[in-house]
């Protein structure tokens, strides 16, 4: 056979098995929509302006997809465009939650701000919550067969070690076997990062890692994401306000005049 160019040799297409997939919106529960502009309402109340804030979205561990609830961690530093998050105020919050809820990303605000996209420090901050989140929203996606040049297949108590001099990877079996595909499995993590502002506006993103557990080969990916609200029968009470109204009090720590170094980084 004649080929008229090289671009008409190809490899075989590797096999590949889907299990599973990571989601390509948002779930969001109304209350914790409530709940998030809520805390930005309380925020300008207690402090007399609007002042950048964080939090982390919550879900239960046997359906991470769904955001539950908002959870206000202990914010280090709050002023009207920067918000300031660590990955220690990530560990501290989730050991401070209930056995069966997970932080499944993080949720925050620009305040006042027309800036109604997140930033570049916004970036900075999804790699730390993926970091943080990935073990814990990791699922299979699926099987896929990881090509081996020159593999070779040795019976256990039947070979030399001459015969380990031979390919690129040995497989040793408890019998013969002539033919093998090896299937690694891939597993994939998400974070979902959301953005809100005073006026009622959101963006929000869904951050993804993948990584194949023979070959190690990751990749890392981000979409515009929709969000889909959901109605879980609980609403936001006076009683919870009143929590929340404590919380700002304690865990918001607004500053109004910046240290040099700070807005070098900003």
């Amino acid at each position: 056979m004649r080929f008229k160019n090289l671009s008409q040799l190809k490899r075989p297409k590797p096999l590949e098995i889907i299990l599973g997939s990571l989601p390509q919106h948002i779930l969001l529960a109304e209350y914790a929509r409530e709940k998030a502009f809520k805390i930005s309402e309380l925020v300008k109340m207690t402090f007399k302006e609007s002042f950048e804030w964080y939090g982390f979205t919550l879900a239960n561990e046997d359906h991470p997809e769904l955001i539950i609830d908002i959870g206000l961690p202990q914010n280090d530093l709050n002023l009207q465009d920067y918000t300031a998050l660590g990955s220690e105020r990530i560990a501290q919050f989730q050991e401070s939650l209930q056995k069966e809820l997970i932080i499944n990303g993080w949720i925050h605000s620009h305040g006042a701000l027309n800036y109604k996209h997140f930033s570049h420090t916004d970036e900075q901050n999804h790699l730390i919550v993926l970091d943080f989140v990935a073990p814990r929203t990791r699922k299979p996606l699926s099987k896929k067969e990881v090509a081996v040049q020159d593999l070779v297949l040795l019976e256990k108590d039947r070979f030399e070690e001459k015969d380990m001099e031979k390919g690129s990877v040995c497989l040793i079996t408890d019998g013969p076997i002539t033919e093998a595909r090896i299937m690694e499995t891939v597993y994939g993590s998400f974070c979902y990062s959301i953005v809100i502002g005073d006026g009622g506006w959101h963006e929000q993103e869904i951050h993804c890692r993948e990584r194949g557990v023979l070959s190690g080969h990751s990749t890392a990916s981000s979409i515009p994401a929709q969000i889909e609200f959901v109605d879980t029968g609980r609403s936001i009470t006076q009683i919870d306000i009143n929590t929340l109204r404590d919380e700002v009090k304690q865990k918001i720590k607004p500053h109004t005049d910046p240290p040099p170094e700070l807005i070098e980084r900003m």
